[in-house]
């Protein structure tokens, strides 16, 4: 089964970026995340819906 959701960290390295990236990127809306307790998450979905989008803008 796949994850329904990463930590920054993890989305980092899915995405081949660093951490502090993906943290601008949830700031400036640009990746989706909630909030578990103290925990951010990123939805699986956020993270495909945000390469979408950059393969769109590529095109």
């Amino acid at each position: 089964m796949e994850k329904l959701c990463y930590t920054p960290t993890e989305a980092a390295a899915l995405l081949g970026v660093g951490r502090t990236k993906v943290y601008e990127l949830i700031a400036s809306g640009q990746i989706v995340s909630i909030r578990i307790g103290r925990s951010r998450r990123i939805p699986a979905k956020a993270l495909r819906a945000f390469v979408e989008a950059c393969q769109q803008e590529a095109a």
